[in-house]
């Protein structure tokens, strides 16, 4: 089945159906990644995205449900150069194309994404839409007619929309050096991805996930030793009521570790301000800087927001990291707050790793903070 992808700015690609016909509209971005495109899938910071895979073979590994970050595509539509209809893996359920059908997700492959990639990185980030319902070139009128749509859409009540509904609690998977008491962490689900509750659990920590909309006196009744703030979608600047209770959550001095919007929502509260990037950073070669210039380190990333690190008040905090490749700000260490944030994720599946050990700060923060020695 044919099928259609038409940008906001007229241009129209030709290519070939997989997962369900239809039509579908969303922000069209791109991502790096070579492999981890389950993952990429179902995080829920691609909510109302259409992701386009730079890497020109998709799904040859196959997808299963083990390495899924969520419990669905939040993503619109879906973009690759080819997807692999005979995976070979010894994990591999079902290919790519079964994939997509069974979450209802729209995608189209067999067209240029080099070309696609290059137009987004010149003119950024646009609107578009994927359709198999009609032929755009024999059909200029349907075009004229959907044109509005696409260039009207926009991301809205993201958070709000992925969030869980109710709290879930998650055991260690281990015991802590500390003893047999494990530490409580309440992670706030602004978007999460599972990978950051395994983080917890295989250091120790009985892990809670409160919906994002969770206030501070809530939050205080839970007595939890640690808050995680969590990655997610959309723009962080629209969340006013979440922004205003992460600010007196951390004024109650509990320590705190943010990621992606997390670490957005919490310089909000700060007093600082975030911008919309011209195409994002989506991807697992990040290169980000530490501020002692002594470490950089290769990251994966997934925003299209950042944080204005000159925007900070110097009283509050300093920028702890900045991307390598444009100097953005990728991390802030609170002086006000018992708090640090990274807008990359240490907690990367399918990788890489390298910051992994920011969870075990974050663990060294809440035992300091419980006046425990930890002797691991």
């Amino acid at each position: 089945m044919q099928a259609y992808l038409i940008l906001a700015n007229g241009r129209v690609f030709r290519g070939q159906s997989i997962g369900c016909p239809g039509t579908t509209i969303g922000e069209v971005v791109f991502a790096t990644g070579m492999v981890g495109f389950e993952e990429t899938l179902t995080d829920p910071s691609y909510y109302g995205q259409i992701i386009t895979q730079t890497y020109p073979l998709i799904g040859n590994y196959g997808m299963n449900h083990e390495d899924v970050e969520s419990t669905k595509i939040w993503a619109r539509g879906y973009i690759v150069r080819e997807a692999c209809k005979t995976p070979s893996n010894f994990r591999s359920e079902e290919t790519l194309d079964s994939f997509l059908k069974q979450y209802g997700i729209i995608g189209i492959e067999g067209i240029d994404t080099r070309s696609l990639t290059r137009t987004l990185r010149e003119s950024g980030v646009m609107n578009g839409a994927i359709t198999t319902e009609f032929d755009p070139e024999a059909q200029p009128e349907k075009v004229a007619e959907l044109m509005p749509q696409i260039q009207a859409y926009a991301v809205t009540d993201a958070v709000k929309t992925v969030t869980c509904r109710q709290a879930t609690t998650y055991e260690p998977t281990v015991q802590g050096a500390w003893g047999e008491t494990p530490l409580h962490v309440a992670l706030l689900d602004l978007g999460c991805k599972n990978n950051i509750v395994r983080c917890l659990q295989k250091r120790g920590c009985r892990v809670t996930v409160l919906p994002g909309t969770t206030t501070a006196a809530e939050l205080k009744a839970l007595n939890p030793d640690g808050l995680m703030l969590s990655n997610g979608p959309g723009d962080p600047a629209e969340n006013v009521e979440i922004i205003k209770n992460i600010g007196e959550m951390l004024d109650s001095g509990i320590p705190a570790f943010g990621i992606c919007l997390g670490h957005q929502l919490t310089a909000l509260a700060a007093g600082a301000k975030t911008c919309k990037l011209k195409y994002g950073h989506r991807g697992a070669n990040q290169p980000v800087s530490h501020y002692s210039g002594k470490r950089t380190y290769i990251t994966s990333q997934n925003h299209g927001y950042a944080v204005e690190g000159e925007t900070l008040p110097a009283e509050v905090g300093r920028v702890s990291y900045r991307n390598a490749n444009d100097g953005t700000c990728e991390g802030v260490d609170y002086f006000r707050w018992n708090c640090f944030t990274v807008q990359f994720h240490p907690e990367a599946n399918g990788g890489p790793k390298d910051t992994e050990f920011l969870f075990d700060e974050f663990v060294s923060r809440m035992l300091a903070a419980k006046g425990v020695i930890n002797n691991a």
